[in-house]
């Protein structure tokens, strides 16, 4: 018997290829304002990487919760990629202008960069610390304002 998370993913192969203690893989995403972001990038200071889908309904709970913490935590030089899975870049925005969302995000219409963090499960959060993996958070459960809010905290 399988069970199913979002998006209709097969569980019984989880696979987490980024976990806590590991260094960031090396990627490049293009923002939704023409920013490139690299790995490179976030080897200095802390950030945070969000994988999401925006008919997720888990990443619909989500969402709204980094804008929050985007608005606290850029001041803070926390660096904020979103990254999406699976999904085009109107679909993306449409989301983003409906929900009033106005943090960058990078549209990825297939799985290569998502990949090189995880195989399964979104929404996904990586908190680093230097380029260094410091939080893993998933669907399961969904992660809090405060659960990400003490992680950060935590490396302030």
């Amino acid at each position: 018997m399988a069970a199913t998370a979002c998006i209709n993913e097969d569980m019984p192969k989880r696979k987490d290829v980024v976990r806590v203690g590991h260094t960031l893989p090396d990627f490049s995403v293009v923002m939704n304002n023409g920013e490139v972001v690299t790995a490179d990038m976030l080897r200095d200071g802390v950030s945070v990487i969000v994988f999401f889908h925006t008919s997720c309904p888990e990443c619909q709970e989500l969402l709204p919760q980094m804008q929050a913490l985007y608005d606290e935590y850029t001041e803070r030089d926390v660096t904020f990629v979103l990254i999406s899975r699976e999904e085009t870049a109107e679909s993306v925005s449409a989301f983003w202008a409906q929900h009033n969302l106005t943090m960058p995000y990078s549209p990825q219409e297939d799985r290569t960069i998502y990949e090189l963090f995880a195989n399964t499960l979104i929404p996904r959060v990586y908190i680093s610390d230097d380029g260094v993996v410091q939080a893993v958070f998933d669907d399961n459960p969904v992660p809090s304002y405060n659960d990400i809010e003490i992680a950060l905290n935590g490396l302030l």
